[in-house]
This record gives structure tokens, C-alpha cells and sequence, in this order.
């Protein structure tokens, strides 16, 4: 049954035990059919984004062992579509009744005729029963008369199934309202019910990988000094076009060495040789003084920022060597764009015009919608092996740092212990020092980080929905990547197939200054104040996005880090 939908409606909304609409009918899909595995994209790094993104389900046990799984080494395969094969599907539920309203009985197939005469094809149940603790989808059953064996629906005008009244055609005996509460085959909970498309029969959970490596990227990244000079470049501020053109430290030198197995003696040898030379930079930055997990943390950060910068980068410094110092741009991009930013507490806004992002789906659940509430179905073949399916395109994005200074000063006036500092490069280390930031679950962080991961945040989802007015884009096309341990994040532009919206680019050339005044000067209130503000600062009104864009799901947000009588802003 051939039907054209584009890659990334597949992606979301065809994806293997996802039921679908399509011709009249309902459908579940069986599998992409001769799908492409893509071997370029590096697995050390897919699975660690995977575990981050399961977490929420293994701390609860709720994860089938998925976590723990990859921990240990087993495969993953990251499939993509073939647009020439596409999707295998079958009509479910196997279930479908009388079209003719006065009748509406119950028939077992498509083809079955119906005692009343009426000649015209039956309609198909687009109810379906599932089950929370393991997973499963399964056809309602429906009991028959015992004297007639036969049964009419009838349907209450809502999506309530509990209302939904079954009796028999022929006495008008009622033999059940609703479906009831059968257990699930699984023994550990009972099947609900609700019309296929609802959120809580299927909920597909995603991970996104932006600039997603290959194992000859990161081999080159490595070549070029890897995380250690990443880190040192990002901490100095990014001023160099490229991190490759950084001035390598003793610091990152040395630990550079290191990773490749070298002694030390020869270590101090050959730094020593290096500062004699003049080839190094100095700096106060001691790795050693900063805690093991936001060290990490701090590293694999920076390689998502250099790798994002590696195909494209345009900052504001550009626009303005591109400009006559006393044109209308020359005077917005020297005079309006640096004071709206100083006024919205922001370092630095760059443009990324070619953005691979890689948005790969690794399961589903059925039940409540909220991370670990319900059991994770990771995606998986019959030997075990886990599966990822994904699309990779083409977009652009924003990527957004917030003043170092001013988030130091922000932190210590909330009791943060930070040391002290003379300039933005000091600032960034002593925020590193004093902040643990936490992870999706809540685990891992400290005050301070949790403070920051807040701030950082809030400021990326009021930015999301502002950005989408001034481009001219659906809020939900945008999405959110958060580097928060530099201060950062990014916004980028869903694509939709090979086509990049431009919209984020028009507003950086010509309407950032706008956008930023209306951050900070605009309405901050929210529709459900004071319930809001009272019940914690954020919801749908005001700071909340869709799932899909949000990486945190919605947690770590509050409009009074931003506004309140300690704000940021």
C-alpha cells in the first residue's frame, strides 16, 4: 500500500509498534523496511548521549537493563531510512464494525459481511489496549452476546472508552460499558485503553546529537591536541577562529601527552623544551583544582562546541569587518547589537548556517508521558542487538553565551563560594571550580550547579520562544542543546528534509539587537500568575516548550532567576 510521507515524518511518526492513520484506516508498523545502517558516526559517543538520555528510566528500574546494557559493551546500530523501500505496516487493531449507524455490529474482519445488509466496507475500531509496565499493544476484546453471539457499539461522541457502551443487536441485552481492566499477559500491570493516537498509547523517546563525530573527525580533533586544548579554548574565550589555531599550554600539552601513554620524565622534557622554544602560552589554569566530575563534564562540552564550530561560524566581529562603519548595518552591528547584548548579560551570539544535527529515536513507551513514570521499549533485533533510528539534516542555529563575570557575580550574591578572579578567563575557571551540574535525574550536582543549570535554562527557553516570534518560526521547530558548564547553549532550527528554514540567520543579520531588547525589557509575567510563580516559575504559559525540544523535560526552570528580586537580568 504505497504512501509518501517525508523522512522526517517517518522519523516520528512510523517508527516499529507505532500505530498510524493512513488511507481510512488504522495501521501498526512492522519495521523500515531494508534499512541502512550508518557506520559513521562514532558509538563511544552515541552511547554515552543514549545512557544520558535513559537515565531518567534506569534509576527507576523502569529501563529493561538498557543502561547497563550499553555500560557493557552491547551493540548498537544507528539504521537510517531507505527512501526508496520505506515502512512495512498491517492494519490493527483487527477489529472493525457495521458502518451503517442504526447497526454499528461488531465484525472480525474486513471482508466480513454484516447481518443488517449494509453492503459498504466497515469502519475499523480506532481504540486500542496497552500496557504501561511492559509495553505491549494488544486488539480490545469485546464479549458477544451468549444467546446471539453477537454485539453492537456505541459510542459516546468523546474519547472516553470508558463510556463506550457494548450490547447485543438482537435482545439489546448490555453486556459491558467500556473495556474494563484486563490484566497484561506480563503479570505486572492491566491494559488500558484509549484511541491510538493518544501520547500515552505511544510516546517515542529521542536522543539528539549535534555535529554528530565520525571516528576520521574525532582522530582529527585528537591529532590537534583533542579535549584538553578544547577546554583551554573554549575557557579563553573563543577568540582564535578555530580551536586548532589556539596556543597550546603547558597544561594541555602535558596532558595531551599523557593520553598517548609517554613517561613522565619525557613529559617534562619535551614542555620543557616547548616554553624554551616560546611555542607554549602560559596561564593560571590548574586542572588539578578542579573536581573530577565537572572536569569531565567541562571536556565533553567543549568538544560539542568545537566540533558544532568546525563547519561554520559567524560572529558579530564578522558582520562588522563586512560593513562601512557609517552605514545603517555599520551602526547596528558596532553600536546596537554590543549594547543589547550587554544588557541581556550576553557574552557572545554566533551564527552556525551549516548545523548537522543527528535526531536518532532508541525507544518508546505507553502510559504517562513523564521520563521513568512508565517502562522504556528500547528499539532491538531478535539477537539483542539495540537499535537507533535516524535521520541526519542540515540546519542552522544560534549558540548563546552568557557574560562569565556577571554569571560569577550572579552565583556569589546566592551563596556560590567562588575564588577570585580579574577577567572573564578567571571568572569561567571559578565557576568551574564551585559548580557540580547536575544531571537529568538530579544526580551528580550541587547548589551552585543546579543554580546554574537554572539560569542557563530559563534564559534558553524564553530565548527558544522569543526566537520563534522573530523568525517567523513554530516554536516546536526549535530545539535546545545546553552546554551549561561554559555558559552556554544552542538553538537550532529543525530542517525539514534537505531545506534550512533561514529564518535564524535573517534575525542574526538584521534583528538581533530586537530580540535581545525584547528579552530583557519585554513582558516577563505569566498568563497564570501568581499561581505560577508561586508553584516554582515555569509551565506551558510562560517558559515550558514542547518535549521534544527540551532536553531536561521541562525541569530546571524559573522565570525568577531571570526577573526575580536576585535576577539575572
Amino acid at each position: 500500500m504505497p504512501e509518501k510521507s517525508s523522512p522526517s515524518q517517518i522519523l516520528f511518526g512510523y517508527l516499529p509498534n507505532q500505530t498510524v492513520d493512513l488511507k481510512g484506516a488504522v495501521w501498526k508498523v512492522s519495521e523500515w523496511r531494508n534499512a541502512i545502517r550508518d557506520s559513521a558516526i562514532d558509538l563511544v559517543t552515541l552511547k554515552r548521549e543514549l545512557r544520558r538520555a535513559a537515565a531518567p528510566w534506569s534509576v527507576k528500574h523502569k529501563d529493561g537493563g538498557y543502561v547497563a546494557d550499553l555500560a557493557h559493551g552491547r551493540e548498537v546500530l544507528v539504521m537510517r531510512l531507505d527512501r526508496n523501500n520505506g515502512v512495512d505496516v498491517e492494519p490493527f487493531p483487527r477489529l472493525w464494525f457495521c458502518r451503517d449507524e442504526d447497526c454499528h455490529r461488531v465484525l472480525m474482519s474486513l471482508d466480513q459481511k454484516c447481518s443488517c445488509g449494509c453492503q459498504a466496507s466497515p469502519l475499523q475500531f480506532h481504540f486500542v489496549g496497552y500496557c504501561s509496565e511492559c509495553g505491549t499493544i494488544k486488539t480490545p476484546y469485546i464479549p458477544r452476546c451468549p444467546q446471539h453471539q453477537q454485539v453492537k457499539v456505541r459510542f459516546p461522541g468523546t474519547a472516553s472508552a470508558a463510556e463506550i457502551i457494548f450490547s447485543c443487536p438482537v435482545c439489546t441485552t448490555v453486556l459491558r460499558k467500556g473495556f474494563g481492566f484486563p490484566p497484561c499477559d506480563c503479570g505486572r500491570g492491566k491494559l488500558q485503553f484509549n484511541v491510538h493516537r493518544a501520547s500515552t498509547v505511544y510516546t517515542p523517546r529521542s536522543i539528539v546529537l549535534v555535529n554528530p563525530p565520525s571516528p576520521e573527525r574525532l582522530r582529527a580533533l585528537t591529532a590537534a591536541g583533542g579535549p584538553p586544548r578544547a577546554l583551554a579554548w573554549v575557557l579563553d574565550g573563543m577568540d582564535k577562529r578555530s580551536f586548532s589555531e589556539s596556543d597550546l599550554t603547558g597544561e594541555t600539552l602535558r596532558e595531551q601527552l599523557t593520553a598517548q601513554g609517554l613517561p613522565e620524565q619525557a613529559i617534562d622534557a619535551m614542555i620543557r623544551v616547548a616554553e624554551q622554544s616560546g611555542g607554549l602560552k602560559s596561564t593560571t589554569l590548574d586542572l588539578s583544582t578542579i573536581p573530577p566530575a565537572a572536569l569531565e563534564q567541562a571536556r565533553s562540552d567543549a568538544v560539542t562546541i568545537t566540533l558544532a564550530c568546525s563547519e561554520s561560524r559567524l560572529r558579530v566581529s564578522d558582520l562588522v569587518h563586512g560593513t562601512d562603519p557609517r552605514s545603517d548595518n555599520g551602526i547596528l552591528y558596532r553600536q546596537e547589537y554590543p549594547e543589547s547584548m550587554r544588557a541581556a548579560g550576553i557574552h557572545s551570539v554566533e551564527l552556525c548556517d551549516r548545523f548537522p544535527v543527528l535526531t536518532g529515536m532508541f525507544g518508546y513507551t505507553r502510559g504517562r508521558s513523564t521520563p521513568g513514570e512508565s517502562r522504556l521499549v528500547a528499539f532491538r533485533e531478535k539477537n539483542g542487538t539495540y537499535r537507533v533510528y535516524a535521520d541526519v539534516a542540515e540546519t542552522e542555529a544560534f549558540f548563546v553565551r552568557l557574560a562569565p563575570r556577571r554569571v560569577a557575580e550572579w552565583l556569589r550574591a546566592r551563596g556560590a563560594d567562588l575564588d577570585g578572579y580579574t577577567d572573564d578567563f578567571g571568572a569561567r575557571v571559578s565557576i568551574l571550580k564551585a559548580c557540580c551540574i547536575p544531571d537529568s535525574t538530579g544526580a551528580g550536582g550541587d547548589e551552585a550547579g543546579t543554580n546554574l543549570l537554572t539560569l542557563v535554562h530559563s534564559f534558553a527557553h524564553r530565548f527558544i520562544r522569543l526566537t520563534a516570534v522573530h523568525a517567523g518560526i513554530d516554536r516546536n521547530a526549535l530545539s535546545e542543546l545546553l552546554v551549561p558548564s561554559h555558559l552556554g547553549f544552542y538553538v537550532y532550527a529543525a530542517a525539514r528534509g534537505n531545506f534550512v528554514l533561514g529564518g535564524l540567520q535573517a534575525v542574526f543579520e538584521g534583528e538581533l539587537d530586537r530580540l535581545l531588547k525584547d528579552f530583557t525589557t519585554g513582558e516577563h509575567r505569566c498568563a497564570l500568575d501568581p499561581g505560577c510563580r508561586a508553584g516554582g516559575g515555569a509551565c506551558m504559559a510562560c517558559l515550558h516548550v514542547g518535549e521534544p525540544s527540551c532536553r531536561y523535560y521541562n525541569q530546571y526552570l524559573d522565570r525568577n532567576v531571570l526577573t526575580g528580586v536576585a535576577g539575572f537580568l
